[in-house]
């Protein structure tokens, strides 16, 4: 019963770290008037719905890695914030660019300023509230 258990505070875990991913993703793109332009032309729910596609779209391209990462955690009981930070963000900047990292491929430079900034910092909000909802007590129960 505790496996399941924890296997269902894993997954709520997951979806919450890749909503906390999504929403920060979504802030960070944002222009530097955004207030301004938020408030005249784009509505609340616009943005809210923007959040919620783009946390399953990362659910949807990170579930590979993730799960594996996650099960190396659970099964070497790595409990360290630091690993799932750091983790978090070599993830996301990994499934973003590949091996090629030097080379920015992505979207022009006017439309995402900072965009390996973004991406890692999305990637760590995400490891961190892995870790603060399952991550903490990964491989507990050995």
């Amino acid at each position: 019963m505790t496996i399941i258990a924890r296997l269902f505070m894993v997954l709520i875990a997951y979806v919450l770290a890749c909503l906390a991913a999504s929403i920060v993703l979504a802030v960070g793109a944002l222009p530097p008037q955004w207030d301004q332009w938020a408030t005249q032309s784009v509505p609340g729910a616009v943005l809210w719905s923007l959040i919620a596609i783009g946390g399953a779209v990362i659910a949807a391209v990170a579930v590979l890695p993730a799960i594996l990462l996650i099960a190396l955690a659970e099964g070497f009981a790595w409990r360290s914030v630091i690993f799932y930070g750091a983790v978090g963000g070599l993830l996301a900047l990994a499934l973003r660019y590949g091996i090629d990292f030097a080379r920015d491929s992505g979207a022009p430079e006017h439309i995402l300023p900072h965009g390996h900034e973004v991406i890692a910092a999305s990637g760590i909000a995400g490891g961190l509230v892995y870790w603060a909802f399952a991550g903490r007590k990964a491989g507990f129960r050995k």
